[in-house]
């Protein structure tokens, strides 16, 4: 049973981390496609 408990957090770890990653990917694309859009104005 601990090592299900442990396994469980860690993974919920990784996920949170994963999303904070993937959300911080997505500002840099979106201001990419900001200059673009400035740049084709």
């Amino acid at each position: 049973m601990r090592k299900l408990l442990g396994l469980a957090m860690v993974a919920g770890a990784l996920m949170v981390s994963a999303c904070n990653t993937v959300e911080g990917v997505g500002r840099d694309v979106q201001s990419a496609g900001s200059a673009v859009e400035d740049a084709a104005d």
